[in-house]
């Protein structure tokens, strides 16, 4: 099956002319308390439609005692967003929550105008910038979940379908209406795409044995949208990744070896990036991408030290962890930007939070060798001292560990070849025969 425009979903943000793109955007909150954090996810929301191409005209956060299971916001706030709808003639309604396909299609039918949620803008940015075949295996896979309970008016595409024309393999059978056909080629769809994304998955498995194979460690950048780790990846080893002030600028992974100080190599794989509120199924979707976070050796855990929400980022970044099972990774904490950040006392809140803490600038390269300096300390921290003793008719085994591990002593006694060495936990058993105690 292939990935192209035909099988993808009619999605009525990408099918909007590019002169309707003026969004209104609402956020809620139960309590003024939380008021200050629903103003900064809508500012996060307004930097994601601005990634897409849209403008956002006014952000909306409303203050509601709770949410109505028909309208998500109660009829009152309808009927006052109605009227800024028309003041401000907006083209689109963007909520920051997730909302129902009962509460959007109301919505819809009350203000007259496409209504859409915070999943369906992330999934549609997704879809614009990812280039990897992967990538776009998971988002149209996304895509599809999240389709799949709004299909009454969104798989126009399919309906050419019904009956078994041509080349379909589809016919719709006695008693099944047209939505439930839909229906069936949706799952056969989402079927396929599974298929696909598996044997993905093998390639990357690998790959990655591959990597395991040479022993060199790596290190994975990981760290919210937009914090600077393609920025870093380029300024450490010239790997040209783009680079953009965007929300999700990077959603493909990108390895590149890097040479530490003390000559060892090492490589650094760029990650796609983590955000608030991240859908569930996107998750899902992008697990076998951010599986490289997972395998690492270590974590360089990147944070925009110049944003007002950087303890907020960080936490959100974890909880993605948490998620993927990667939360106890050995990690280092990255503070980016410092030349940009006013607040100090907001880096002195994460240095006190997040042990093994450096500040850098990756746009100016400053900082770098407390950098590496801690990531040569984290390696060192993965790897044994031993003293072998080791037969030359054992040579192979030798080479590996010349190959692999740090030699501090080697000698040569008889038949014999003796060795103080740092080797990587993945020697430890190959070694231990020849152990010296």
């Amino acid at each position: 099956m292939n990935t192209n425009v035909k099988n993808k979903p009619v999605s009525r943000l990408q099918d909007l002319p590019p002169e309707k793109n003026k969004a209104l955007l609402i956020g809620t909150h139960l309590s003024s308390k939380v008021k200050a954090l629903s103003l900064e996810q809508l500012d996060e929301l307004e930097s994601l439609g601005q990634t897409f191409g849209l403008q956002t005209v006014q952000k909306v956060p409303c203050p509601i005692k709770e949410y109505d299971a028909s309208t998500f916001i109660g009829k009152g706030k309808v009927e006052e967003i109605r009227g800024l709808i028309k003041e401000l003639q907006c083209d689109l309604v963007i909520f920051d929550d997730e909302i129902s396909p009962h509460q959007q299609r109301n919505l819809e039918k009350e203000w007259e105008i496409v209504v859409i949620d915070r999943t369906e803008l992330i999934l549609a940015v997704f879809d614009q910038r990812a280039h990897t075949r992967e990538a776009k295996i998971q988002i149209e896979l996304a895509s599809f979940q999240y389709q799949l309970p709004r299909l009454r008016k969104l798989w126009t595409h399919l309906h050419r379908q019904r009956s078994g024309s041509a080349g379909s393999g589809f016919t719709k059978g006695e008693g099944e209406t047209q939505i439930e056909l839909d229906r069936r080629i949706l799952r056969r769809k989402m079927d396929q795409l599974r298929k696909e994304l598996e044997e993905v998955k093998k390639h990357r498995k690998i790959q990655r044995r591959a990597r395991e194979r040479s022993g060199i460690p790596t290190f994975a950048i990981i760290g919210y949208t937009n914090v600077g780790k393609s920025t870093l990846l380029n300024a450490l080893t010239d790997a040209g990744v783009l680079a953009e002030d965007k929300l999700f600028a990077t959603l493909d992974t990108t390895t590149r070896k890097f040479t530490l100080p003390n000559k060892q190599n090492v490589l650094l794989i760029d990650t796609v990036g983590f955000i608030r509120k991240i859908p569930h199924l996107l998750v899902a979707a992008f697990k076998s991408t951010l599986e490289e976070a997972v395998q690492a050796d270590i974590l360089l855990h990147l944070i925009d030290a110049s944003s007002s929400t950087a303890l907020i980022q960080a936490e959100a970044t974890l909880e993605v962890l948490k998620e993927l099972g990667a939360e106890k990774q050995p990690m280092i904490t990255v503070l980016n930007k410092v030349d940009q950040c006013k607040d100090r006392d907001q880096i002195h809140q994460l240095r006190i939070k997040y042990p093994k803490t450096v500040e850098i600038s990756a746009l100016n390269k400053l900082g770098f060798d407390l950098l590496t300096e801690q990531m040569i300390h984290e390696l060192s921290l993965l790897r044994q001292l031993v003293h072998l003793r080791v037969p030359q008719s054992h040579y192979a085994l030798v080479s590996e560990v010349l190959a692999k591990g740090k030699v501090i002593v080697c000698e040569y006694e008889e038949n014999d070849i003796l060795l103080e060495v740092e080797i990587p936990h993945s020697l430890q058993t190959k070694v231990f025969p020849f152990l010296v105690t």
